[in-house]
């Protein structure tokens, strides 16, 4: 038993990190006209809490701003692979953020990211539902 147990174990870690290694991850650098700003953030938390909330390929929306700089908004982004990317940046509620904010957008950097340890990510999620 303790060595089916053992084996189901390492099967689901193999699992997940192979599953993590598909994923995609993706930083948001966005500069948002200040006159616009409060109205910016409200767009984007409904935008990211119905993205993470309907979307089962969407892992992560997660929007914060410098706390110095207030205007300047970073998205982490998180997908479980390239096609749920895909069906997210056509979902009605990505295309009415990008519709409704594109006046409010100063500049817009999208960078690619690489997780340098998806064991520790997997860790991270896990704890999450404990």
């Amino acid at each position: 038993m303790k060595n089916i147990l053992c084996a189901f174990l390492l099967l689901t870690s193999i699992a997940m990190s192979a599953q993590t290694n598909k994923m995609m991850i993706r930083i948001a650098e966005i500069e948002i006209d200040s006159s616009y700003l409060q109205e910016y953030k409200d767009i984007l938390q409904i935008e990211s809490k119905a993205s993470v909330s309907k979307e089962p390929g969407v892992i992560a929306i997660f929007p914060m701003y410098q706390q110095e700089n207030s205007n300047q908004i970073r998205i982490l982004e998180i997908y479980a692979n390239k096609e749920a990317y895909e069906n997210h940046i056509k979902s009605p509620q990505f295309l009415k953020y990008k519709t409704e904010t594109i006046k409010m957008v100063k500049s817009l950097k999208l960078i690619e990211m690489k997780s340098i340890d998806p064991e520790t990510m997997d860790e991270i999620f896990r704890k999450l539902h404990h």
